[in-house]
């Protein structure tokens, strides 16, 4: 923690040294990407893509889950997360990026027990269960890669999604990250499952 608590202590002067980087941000934000991924600490969005302050909406779940749009009732902070990206700051593209050795993808896969993590076991139950299919690797890709495309077809459910993608205003990409070598893959658009390492 103490080196954490160093860093931010030393940021200030970082940000002092760049101010024509930083200072535009007090202005407001204008993201190019909502990027939707894992709570997973060995996720980091800016290492991956590369992106400054400002040019990415990130929006983190465990296990990359975004729960259905409810059709009656409250939404939940996700679903208002990815309102706020489309229809405040106009946000072209969506990412959903899963990444290998997930927790939450090897417990739908293993039909781990959870009742002793009740929030845990009733937030998975947001998404569809996935199957390890007999080619997958200990890493669980494949069973990643078809938990991204679940997450996909449940974004398109999604009122302000759906009004995008049929005002061609966006567009959606599925993305798999390998923790242990930094290798991105994306899924080919026209493909069933296909993910290709850019």
């Amino acid at each position: 923690m103490q080196s954490l608590i160093d860093h931010a202590r030393s940021f200030a002067e970082h940000v002092a040294g760049n101010a024509q980087e930083f200072m535009p941000l007090a202005d407001g934000q204008a993201p190019e990407v909502l990027f939707i991924t894992c709570s997973d600490s060995r996720v980091v969005p800016a290492w991956i893509t590369g992106a400054r302050p400002g040019e990415l909406f990130e929006l983190r779940t465990a296990g990359n889950i975004v729960p259905a749009y409810p059709p009656q009732g409250r939404p939940a902070g996700e679903a208002a997360t990815i309102e706020y990206a489309l229809r405040v700051l106009s946000v072209r593209d969506i990412v959903v990026c899963g990444h290998s050795h997930c927790g939450a993808v090897g417990a739908l896969v293993r039909g781990d027990d959870l009742s002793s993590m009740p929030a845990v076991r009733e937030w998975l139950e947001h998404t569809t269960r996935v199957q390890r299919s007999a080619e997958d690797s200990p890493d669980l890709a494949r069973a990643v890669q078809q938990h991204v495309l679940a997450q996909l077809e449940t974004l398109r459910g999604h009122p302000a999604v759906r009004e995008g993608l049929q005002d061609g205003s966006l567009r959606l990409h599925g993305w798999y990250y390998e923790v242990h070598t930094g290798t991105v893959s994306v899924h080919r658009p026209g493909t069933a499952d296909v993910f290709d390492a850019i």
